[in-house]
């Protein structure tokens, strides 16, 4: 079809200029321009150019080695990455941690709303996510490295409340894929897992006065789905490249699969069951806090099997679980496929989604624990040479009154056998979790406390509850021994008061734990027999000894 918005990818990557600010779509692999990427890294390798490129995106886009944005990672290739996560594209990480680009990492939210911001022509973003984090100028200022001067974040004084003031800065160049176009460049994304940014990040290069390329799996003269399936209008598209297959895949873990898009759904009624390991006893435990018909967000790694564990106690429909890029209820995927849903009631732009996170629609959000320390500060986003970033850490965790942090207790390979009766610790991890100090602050314990967040820990052997006064331990897993497999894997002593009660010992058992059999007791009533089953005045006498001797 003749079309002369249409062109190779060759010709798409020699309009990049040098110096060029690039803005990319996408979310790990869902929606990232792969055949666009390529074809600049090929046109770079071969003659240099283009070169001192400034990268402008939101969430990871990367599979951790090779793919996604880790075609930009050459030396010379970029001056400066501003970016919401770093751990997907590890090339771009090495050259920020050795200072040889400029590197900021920003709230993935914030950077969803400063393109539709841009867009509206506005002078910067005003926002109170990032406050007294890594990202508020007080403390780094989302600076990753020596090498960043520039000063992108200042604190405002809004009618007496502090917010951020987010610079904007002009855009040359978006790189966004869809599925079908037709003669016009009306772009539609009906295999899609996804619609991210995409309109915001269109809206905003063009009215940059820059140029909007779009990869697509095919053309059509014109569309047979009605105009709201548009998600990227032809009047802000000035090229279309068409893609290999190979290089436009739904996810980096899958080519195609229908349930993203809605074309079928999953049966529910045929979960397998999860494997027992430390991953699941965590997971239970969680799903023990998830509250009837909450609205609730699943971070990546640990918290992505609750959604499985849900699954395998028919607990999935209790609840209303979303993700940060857009979709509504149904299952969210693991892994590479992070952030598609299955059976999703609803998916909406990534801007969208973080009004209402950022506006306090959640309920409850389940996040990854990396590091902590007595004040309950969390760093999920540096440490030492691994750059991971923020993603949308810090919109969710600072906007969501009911905050929980999921991870194992110690990091590293790490031994432990599950019983029945509970854990045993063989092997502790090699480093430590429960820190005197965190390396970066990606949330702030004392601000929450400020805020009055309900803030809870998570892991395997023992869970913790913030106070004003610190970090309390709350809970103890049967067979854990509170001396040696707790508090001396901890760089500090938390706060202990006689109560502390033991996990639930269904956590542990290898079938299900049946949360809403006719038998089952309430969980204070579980508690209280399992005081008498676990020898529970013993555990008082231990508390007291330790609360006595940390006093003296």
């Amino acid at each position: 079809m003749n079309n002369s918005k249409v062109i190779s990818a060759e010709l798409a990557a020699n309009l990049i200029k040098a110096n060029d600010t690039i803005v990319t779509g996408g979310f790990i692999g869902i929606g990232f321009a792969e055949t666009l990427a390529k074809a600049i890294e090929e046109r770079f390798l071969e003659t240099g150019q283009p070169n001192n490129l400034c990268l402008f995106y939101a969430a990871g886009q990367g599979d951790g080695i090779s793919r996604g944005l880790n075609h930009f990672g050459h030396e010379g290739m970029v001056r400066r990455v501003i970016g919401g996560h770093w751990g997907l594209a590890p090339t771009l990480g090495k050259l920020a941690i050795e200072n040889k680009i400029e590197g900021y990492n920003l709230p993935q939210g914030v950077i969803c709303h400063m393109f539709r911001d841009i867009a509206a022509g506005k002078p910067g973003t005003l926002s109170k996510v990032g406050l007294h984090t890594f990202v508020d100028p007080r403390i780094e200022g989302g600076k990753i490295n020596s090498r960043s001067q520039e000063d992108l974040v200042q604190v405002f004084d809004i009618n007496g409340e502090e917010a951020l003031l987010y610079k904007h800065l002009p855009l040359n160049v978006a790189l966004l894929r869809g599925t079908t176009a037709d003669k016009k460049g009306n772009i539609s994304m009906e295999k899609e897992a996804l619609p991210l940014e995409a309109l915001s990040i269109a809206q905003a290069v063009k009215n940059s006065g820059g140029l909007v390329i779009v990869q697509v799996e095919q053309m059509t003269a014109q569309h047979k789905l009605t105009p709201d399936r548009i998600r990227i209008p032809g009047i802000l598209v000035d090229h279309i490249v068409l893609s290999a297959p190979d290089d436009h895949p739904q996810t980096f873990a899958e080519n195609f699969n229908p349930a993203y898009t809605g074309d079928i759904r999953l049966s529910e009624s045929k979960t397998e069951p999860v494997p027992m390991s430390v991953r699941k006893i965590i997971a239970r435990r969680a799903l023990m806090e998830l509250q009837k018909n909450a609205v609730v967000n699943l971070g990546i790694g640990m918290p992505e099997a609750i959604a499985d564990v849900a699954a395998e106690e028919n607990k999935i429909d209790d609840f209303t679980l979303t993700v940060e890029p857009g979709g509504i209820g149904g299952q969210p995927a693991s892994g590479l496929s992070f952030g598609a849903v299955s059976n999703a009631d609803c998916i909406v732009d990534q801007p969208a989604q973080f009004d209402f996170y950022d506006g306090g629609g959640l309920d409850q959000a389940f996040l990854g624990l990396a590091e902590t320390c007595m004040e309950g500060h969390v760093n999920v986003s540096k440490f030492g040479p691994k750059l991971a970033g923020s993603g949308g850490f810090i919109n969710i965790t600072q906007n969501t009154q009911d905050v929980y942090f999921l991870g194992t207790f110690t990091s590293g390979k790490q031994e432990i056998e599950i019983n029945d009766q509970g854990l045993k610790v063989i092997k502790n991890g090699s480093l430590r979790k429960f820190k005197k100090a965190v390396e970066q602050i990606t949330f702030n314990g004392e601000y929450a406390m400020q805020c009055q967040q309900r803030v809870t820990f998570i892991t395997e052997r023992a869970v913790f509850r913030l106070t004003p006064a610190g970090i309390k331990l709350t809970e103890i897993a049967p067979g854990i021994d509170l001396q040696k497999d707790i508090l001396d894997q901890m760089d500090f002593t938390p706060l202990i008061d006689d109560d502390v009660q033991p996990m639930d010992e269904r956590i542990f058992r290898n079938r299900p734990m049946r949360l809403d059999h006719p038998g089952s007791r309430p969980m204070s009533q579980m508690r209280s027999l399992m005081k008498q089953v676990l020898n529970k005045a013993d555990l008082k006498a231990d508390v007291a000894e330790l609360t006595s001797a940390s006093a003296g």
